[in-house]
């Protein structure tokens, strides 16, 4: 497996619509395997294929409940209640924003072996399987932000005349 290369705002590939996965190949495997391994050197929460530069319906979260979910083909079936908490993309680096989104919901995909199930989530899932398939559509979380962007980077320390390394 390797570690690709995170696309950020700006790049053309993150605003466009993505296309179904039709079958299971060995390099769309490898596809997968490379999105957890990014997703955990960049310590995030979840992936999208077309963070990565490849414009298919595939995404990968772990939100740190013990398990990884793949989604391919994910449709989002139901949604309830809502949520309003700050939220950051790794395509989006060193950046915050407040977002709304639903408390739960339920999304309809296929496995990485090309097997439907339906996951329903709440919470930080939640979150991220909206966030996600959000990305499928070439919509990122800023298009959704309450307010301003806050910037996450730290300030030199004027004080010492110390920054960061």
């Amino acid at each position: 497996m390797a570690i690709r290369e995170i696309r950020t705002e700006g790049d053309e590939v993150l605003r466009k619509v993505c296309k179904p996965v039709e079958k299971m190949t060995p390099s769309l495997k490898e596809l997968i395997g490379d999105m957890y391994d990014t997703l955990y050197d960049a310590d995030g929460v979840g992936l999208a294929a077309p963070q990565v530069g490849i414009r298919k319906r595939i995404v990968v979260i772990d939100v740190g409940d013990g398990h990884q979910y793949t989604l391919i083909n994910p449709v989002i079936v139901s949604q309830e209640g809502s949520q309003t908490g700050e939220e950051g993309c790794l395509s989006v680096p060193n950046k915050a924003g407040v977002v709304t989104r639903p408390q739960k919901v339920t999304v309809r995909a296929l496995d990485a072996d090309m097997k439907e199930f339906t996951l329903t989530g709440e919470d930080l899932l939640a979150r991220a399987i909206c966030h996600e398939t959000d990305h499928l559509d070439g919509i990122l979380y800023v298009d959704k932000v309450e307010g301003k962007l806050i910037d996450l980077e730290q300030p030199e320390d004027e004080e010492d005349g110390e920054g960061k390394e």
